[in-house]
């Protein structure tokens, strides 16, 4: 199966249980891609010693799975993309819904 998930959130333990089941998917051999958008940019500074988003952002990235961030809420934020999440557009996001089976929000 190909999933994607959308994240908005900028709440750690929301994000952290978002890649948590990106990696639990992919480990079950589907296809995963995430899409930051909105808050959801701000997960790379997001963490604490309970929820550690950047750990699991990279496994994600490690097991396969593809993270893309949206350049215009990064651009709000006055914020740039980074090799985990590479700057995007509502193409991509667009592109990302129509290819997966099946799409998740957090």
């Amino acid at each position: 199966m190909k999933i994607g998930i959308v994240i908005y959130s900028n709440d750690p333990e929301t994000v952290w249980n978002a890649f948590r089941f990106g990696n639990f998917a992919l480990e079950a051999g589907d296809e995963v891609s995430v899409f930051l958008l909105g808050k959801g940019v701000e997960c790379e500074s997001l963490g604490t010693d309970t929820f550690n988003v950047r750990e699991e952002m990279q496994r994600l990235i490690t097991n396969g799975g593809s993270i893309l961030a949206c350049g215009s809420c990064l651009a709000v934020r006055k914020s740039k993309g980074s090799e985990t999440c590479p700057i995007s557009t509502m193409k991509d996001l667009y592109d990302m819904i129509e290819k997966n089976d099946k799409i998740l929000t957090f």
